[in-house]
Protein backbone atom coordinates (compact mmCIF):
# COMPACT_ATOMS: atom_id res chain seq x y z
CA UNK A 1 0.00 0.00 0.00
CA UNK A 2 1.27 3.50 -0.84
CA UNK A 3 0.98 5.74 2.22
CA UNK A 4 1.57 9.45 2.84
CA UNK A 5 2.66 10.59 6.32
CA UNK A 6 2.10 14.26 7.15
CA UNK A 7 4.08 15.08 10.28
CA UNK A 8 6.73 12.46 9.50
CA UNK A 9 9.43 14.37 11.39
CA UNK A 10 7.37 14.70 14.57
CA UNK A 11 7.26 12.47 17.63
CA UNK A 12 4.58 10.04 16.43
CA UNK A 13 5.44 10.29 12.74
CA UNK A 14 9.11 9.46 13.29
CA UNK A 15 8.06 6.20 14.96
CA UNK A 16 5.31 5.44 12.44
CA UNK A 17 7.37 5.74 9.24
CA UNK A 18 9.87 2.93 10.03
CA UNK A 19 7.05 0.62 11.15
CA UNK A 20 5.15 1.21 7.91
CA UNK A 21 8.29 0.33 5.97
CA UNK A 22 8.78 -2.83 8.03
CA UNK A 23 5.20 -3.86 7.20
CA UNK A 24 5.95 -3.59 3.50
CA UNK A 25 4.23 -0.28 2.70
CA UNK A 26 5.59 2.36 0.31
CA UNK A 27 5.96 5.57 2.31
CA UNK A 28 5.89 9.20 1.18
CA UNK A 29 6.95 11.64 3.93
CA UNK A 30 5.66 15.21 3.70
CA UNK A 31 7.94 17.79 5.32
CA UNK A 32 8.46 21.54 5.10
CA UNK A 33 12.26 21.17 4.99
CA UNK A 34 13.49 18.02 3.24
CA UNK A 35 17.12 19.05 3.75
CA UNK A 36 16.75 18.66 7.53
CA UNK A 37 14.98 15.29 7.40
CA UNK A 38 17.13 12.16 7.49
CA UNK A 39 14.62 9.76 6.04
CA UNK A 40 14.88 5.99 6.46
CA UNK A 41 16.03 4.16 3.36
CA UNK A 42 13.21 3.66 0.90
CA UNK A 43 11.13 6.67 1.96
CA UNK A 44 10.13 9.16 -0.72
CA UNK A 45 10.44 12.68 0.69
CA UNK A 46 8.03 15.35 -0.53
CA UNK A 47 8.38 19.05 0.29
CA UNK A 48 5.14 20.67 1.38
CA UNK A 49 3.49 22.74 4.09
CA UNK A 50 -0.09 22.18 5.23
CA UNK A 51 -0.38 25.94 5.80
CA UNK A 52 0.25 26.52 2.11
CA UNK A 53 -3.10 27.05 0.31
CA UNK A 54 -1.44 25.69 -2.85
CA UNK A 55 -0.47 22.40 -1.19
CA UNK A 56 -0.40 19.49 -3.63
CA UNK A 57 -0.30 15.82 -2.69
CA UNK A 58 0.62 12.76 -4.78
CA UNK A 59 -1.89 9.97 -5.40
CA UNK A 60 -1.64 7.49 -2.51
CA UNK A 61 -3.94 4.92 -0.94
CA UNK A 62 -3.98 6.43 2.56
CA UNK A 63 -2.82 9.75 4.05
CA UNK A 64 -1.92 10.13 7.74
CA UNK A 65 -2.47 13.56 9.29
CA UNK A 66 -0.25 13.94 12.38
CA UNK A 67 -0.06 17.73 12.62
CA UNK A 68 -1.01 19.98 15.55
CA UNK A 69 -0.12 23.49 16.64
CA UNK A 70 1.80 23.11 19.90
CA UNK A 71 2.34 26.80 20.56
CA UNK A 72 0.26 29.19 22.60
CA UNK A 73 -1.10 32.33 21.00
CA UNK A 74 -4.35 33.80 19.85
CA UNK A 75 -4.12 32.42 16.32
CA UNK A 76 -3.30 28.74 16.95
CA UNK A 77 -6.91 27.70 16.34
CA UNK A 78 -6.96 29.47 12.99
CA UNK A 79 -3.65 27.86 12.03
CA UNK A 80 -5.00 24.41 12.87
CA UNK A 81 -8.23 25.20 11.03
CA UNK A 82 -6.49 26.47 7.89
CA UNK A 83 -4.03 23.57 7.82
CA UNK A 84 -6.85 21.03 8.04
CA UNK A 85 -8.78 22.75 5.26
CA UNK A 86 -5.72 22.93 3.01
CA UNK A 87 -4.97 19.28 3.61
CA UNK A 88 -8.58 18.23 3.01
CA UNK A 89 -8.65 20.11 -0.29
CA UNK A 90 -5.33 18.59 -1.38
CA UNK A 91 -6.53 15.10 -0.45
CA UNK A 92 -9.69 15.56 -2.51
CA UNK A 93 -7.77 16.92 -5.50
CA UNK A 94 -5.34 13.97 -5.37
CA UNK A 95 -8.21 11.50 -5.23
CA UNK A 96 -7.01 9.98 -1.95
CA UNK A 97 -9.75 7.74 -0.58
CA UNK A 98 -8.76 7.46 3.08
CA UNK A 99 -7.27 9.66 5.81
CA UNK A 100 -6.06 8.56 9.27
CA UNK A 101 -5.92 11.22 12.00
CA UNK A 102 -4.58 11.06 15.56
CA UNK A 103 -6.47 13.44 17.85
CA UNK A 104 -7.13 13.78 21.56
CA UNK A 105 -9.40 12.11 24.09
CA UNK A 106 -11.87 14.10 26.13
CA UNK A 107 -15.62 14.45 26.59
CA UNK A 108 -16.98 17.52 24.80
CA UNK A 109 -19.91 17.65 27.24
CA UNK A 110 -17.44 18.32 30.08
CA UNK A 111 -15.89 21.36 28.39
CA UNK A 112 -12.63 20.74 26.54
CA UNK A 113 -9.58 22.99 26.73
CA UNK A 114 -9.00 25.29 23.76
CA UNK A 115 -6.35 23.01 22.29
CA UNK A 116 -8.42 19.87 22.71
CA UNK A 117 -11.36 21.69 21.13
CA UNK A 118 -9.10 22.64 18.23
CA UNK A 119 -8.06 19.03 17.74
CA UNK A 120 -11.69 17.99 17.71
CA UNK A 121 -12.44 20.71 15.15
CA UNK A 122 -9.59 19.45 12.96
CA UNK A 123 -11.12 15.99 13.15
CA UNK A 124 -14.47 17.39 12.02
CA UNK A 125 -12.94 19.39 9.15
CA UNK A 126 -10.98 16.42 7.84
CA UNK A 127 -14.15 14.34 7.97
CA UNK A 128 -15.97 16.80 5.70
CA UNK A 129 -13.80 15.86 2.71
CA UNK A 130 -14.44 13.13 0.16
CA UNK A 131 -12.00 10.72 1.80
CA UNK A 132 -13.12 8.32 4.52
CA UNK A 133 -11.63 9.45 7.84
CA UNK A 134 -10.43 7.06 10.51
CA UNK A 135 -9.90 9.11 13.69
CA UNK A 136 -8.03 7.74 16.69
CA UNK A 137 -8.21 9.67 19.96
CA UNK A 138 -5.50 9.28 22.59
CA UNK A 139 -4.34 10.88 25.85
CA UNK A 140 -0.65 11.36 26.80
CA UNK A 141 1.71 9.31 24.64
CA UNK A 142 4.72 8.00 26.57
CA UNK A 143 8.10 7.93 24.84
CA UNK A 144 11.20 9.96 24.05
CA UNK A 145 10.26 13.06 22.09
CA UNK A 146 6.84 13.48 23.68
CA UNK A 147 6.51 17.02 25.03
CA UNK A 148 4.06 15.82 27.69
CA UNK A 149 6.38 13.08 28.89
CA UNK A 150 9.34 15.45 28.83
CA UNK A 151 7.54 17.64 31.37
CA UNK A 152 6.64 14.66 33.55
CA UNK A 153 10.19 13.29 33.46
CA UNK A 154 11.84 16.58 34.34
CA UNK A 155 9.42 17.38 37.14
CA UNK A 156 9.93 13.90 38.57
CA UNK A 157 13.71 14.25 38.48
CA UNK A 158 14.08 17.78 39.79
CA UNK A 159 11.49 18.45 42.45
CA UNK A 160 11.30 16.55 45.75
CA UNK A 161 8.33 18.74 46.73
CA UNK A 162 5.72 20.11 44.33
CA UNK A 163 3.00 22.65 45.02
CA UNK A 164 0.73 21.92 42.09
CA UNK A 165 -2.71 22.89 40.77
CA UNK A 166 -5.65 20.64 41.49
CA UNK A 167 -5.32 19.06 38.03
CA UNK A 168 -2.90 16.54 39.54
CA UNK A 169 -6.02 14.62 40.63
CA UNK A 170 -7.46 14.44 37.11
CA UNK A 171 -7.58 10.96 35.60
CA UNK A 172 -5.61 10.12 32.46
CA UNK A 173 -5.06 6.96 30.42
CA UNK A 174 -1.54 7.23 28.96
CA UNK A 175 -0.40 4.99 26.12
CA UNK A 176 3.07 3.91 25.01
CA UNK A 177 4.27 5.17 21.63
CA UNK A 178 4.77 1.67 20.19
CA UNK A 179 1.14 0.83 21.01
CA UNK A 180 -0.07 4.02 19.30
CA UNK A 181 1.92 3.05 16.21
CA UNK A 182 0.46 -0.47 16.34
CA UNK A 183 -3.05 0.99 16.23
CA UNK A 184 -2.15 3.45 13.46
CA UNK A 185 -0.69 0.73 11.25
CA UNK A 186 -3.35 -1.86 12.02
CA UNK A 187 -6.20 0.31 10.72
CA UNK A 188 -4.76 -0.01 7.20
CA UNK A 189 -5.69 -3.69 7.13
CA UNK A 190 -9.27 -3.08 8.27
CA UNK A 191 -11.44 -1.45 5.57
CA UNK A 192 -14.41 -1.53 7.96
CA UNK A 193 -12.62 1.03 10.17
CA UNK A 194 -12.75 3.67 7.43
CA UNK A 195 -15.10 6.50 8.30
CA UNK A 196 -15.13 5.66 12.02
CA UNK A 197 -13.78 7.22 15.24
CA UNK A 198 -12.05 5.17 17.94
CA UNK A 199 -10.57 5.80 21.38
CA UNK A 200 -7.23 4.26 22.32
CA UNK A 201 -5.36 4.06 25.61
CA UNK A 202 -2.97 1.94 27.62
CA UNK A 203 -4.12 -0.61 30.21
CA UNK A 204 -3.76 1.76 33.21
CA UNK A 205 -5.89 4.72 34.32
CA UNK A 206 -3.98 7.01 36.70
CA UNK A 207 -4.21 10.50 38.12
CA UNK A 208 -1.48 12.91 37.06
CA UNK A 209 -0.23 12.71 40.65
CA UNK A 210 0.20 8.95 40.28
CA UNK A 211 1.91 9.47 36.93
CA UNK A 212 4.39 11.91 38.50
CA UNK A 213 5.13 9.84 41.59
CA UNK A 214 5.54 6.59 39.67
CA UNK A 215 7.89 8.22 37.17
CA UNK A 216 9.97 9.75 39.97
CA UNK A 217 10.22 6.41 41.74
CA UNK A 218 11.52 4.73 38.57
CA UNK A 219 13.82 7.62 37.63
CA UNK A 220 15.46 8.67 40.90
CA UNK A 221 14.22 6.14 43.46
CA UNK A 222 12.00 8.46 45.47
CA UNK A 223 8.46 9.79 45.27
CA UNK A 224 7.99 13.56 45.52
CA UNK A 225 5.67 15.15 48.03
CA UNK A 226 2.83 16.68 46.02
CA UNK A 227 0.65 19.37 47.55
CA UNK A 228 -2.34 20.29 45.35
CA UNK A 229 -3.63 23.85 45.68
CA UNK A 230 -6.65 25.39 43.90
CA UNK A 231 -5.20 28.83 43.16
CA UNK A 232 -2.72 28.28 40.32
CA UNK A 233 -4.23 29.41 37.00
CA UNK A 234 -3.19 27.67 33.75
CA UNK A 235 -1.00 30.68 32.92
CA UNK A 236 0.78 30.55 36.27
CA UNK A 237 1.09 26.76 36.00
CA UNK A 238 2.76 27.12 32.62
CA UNK A 239 5.21 29.72 33.94
CA UNK A 240 5.97 27.46 36.90
CA UNK A 241 6.74 24.62 34.48
CA UNK A 242 8.95 26.99 32.50
CA UNK A 243 11.02 27.68 35.62
CA UNK A 244 11.59 24.06 36.63
CA UNK A 245 11.72 22.31 33.24
CA UNK A 246 13.32 22.92 29.84
CA UNK A 247 9.93 23.09 28.11
CA UNK A 248 9.14 26.48 26.60
CA UNK A 249 6.24 28.28 28.25
CA UNK A 250 4.50 28.66 24.88
CA UNK A 251 4.43 24.86 24.61
CA UNK A 252 3.73 24.23 28.29
CA UNK A 253 0.61 26.39 28.38
CA UNK A 254 -1.49 24.40 25.87
CA UNK A 255 -0.41 21.19 27.59
CA UNK A 256 -1.38 22.54 31.01
CA UNK A 257 -4.70 23.84 29.69
CA UNK A 258 -5.73 20.28 28.86
CA UNK A 259 -4.79 18.76 32.20
CA UNK A 260 -8.12 19.65 33.75
CA UNK A 261 -9.91 17.39 31.24
CA UNK A 262 -10.41 13.74 32.16
CA UNK A 263 -8.93 11.80 29.23
CA UNK A 264 -9.98 8.18 29.64
CA UNK A 265 -11.24 5.66 27.08
CA UNK A 266 -15.00 5.14 27.38
CA UNK A 267 -15.62 3.52 23.98
CA UNK A 268 -13.86 0.20 23.44
CA UNK A 269 -15.24 -0.54 19.97
CA UNK A 270 -11.74 -0.65 18.46
CA UNK A 271 -11.21 -3.96 20.28
CA UNK A 272 -13.38 -5.60 17.63
CA UNK A 273 -10.61 -5.00 15.08
CA UNK A 274 -7.32 -4.40 16.89
CA UNK A 275 -6.17 -5.98 20.16
CA UNK A 276 -2.47 -5.22 20.68
CA UNK A 277 -0.58 -6.46 23.72
CA UNK A 278 -0.69 -3.09 25.48
CA UNK A 279 2.25 -1.88 27.55
CA UNK A 280 1.57 -1.00 31.19
CA UNK A 281 2.42 2.47 32.43
CA UNK A 282 5.44 1.47 34.53
CA UNK A 283 6.93 -0.54 31.69
CA UNK A 284 6.23 2.32 29.28
CA UNK A 285 8.19 4.69 31.52
CA UNK A 286 11.05 2.21 31.90
CA UNK A 287 11.33 1.90 28.14
CA UNK A 288 11.10 5.66 27.60
CA UNK A 289 13.77 6.34 30.22
CA UNK A 290 15.97 3.70 28.64
CA UNK A 291 15.94 5.72 25.42
CA UNK A 292 17.50 8.78 27.01
CA UNK A 293 19.97 9.78 29.74
CA UNK A 294 18.78 10.38 33.27
CA UNK A 295 18.08 14.04 34.02
CA UNK A 296 20.31 15.66 36.59
CA UNK A 297 18.56 17.34 39.51
CA UNK A 298 18.99 21.08 39.74
CA UNK A 299 18.20 23.47 42.58
CA UNK A 300 15.12 25.63 42.29
CA UNK A 301 15.24 29.08 43.82
CA UNK A 302 12.20 30.36 45.69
Amino acid sequence: MRVLVTGATGFVGSHLVPELLDRGHDVVALTRDPSSYVAPAGVEVLEGDVLDPELRLPPVDVAYYLVHSMQAGEDFEERDRQAARNFRRAVDEAGIERVVYLGGLGNEDEGLSDHLKSRREVERLLGEGNADLTALRAAIVIGEGSASFQIIRQLAARLPVMVTPSWVRTECQPIYIDDVVEYLVAVLAEPAMAGETYEIGGPDVLTYQEILTTTADLLVGRRPLIIPVPVLSPGLSARWLGLVTDVDVSVAKPLVDGLSNRVVVTDHSIDEYVTPDLTGFEESVRRALGEQPTVERRPVEA
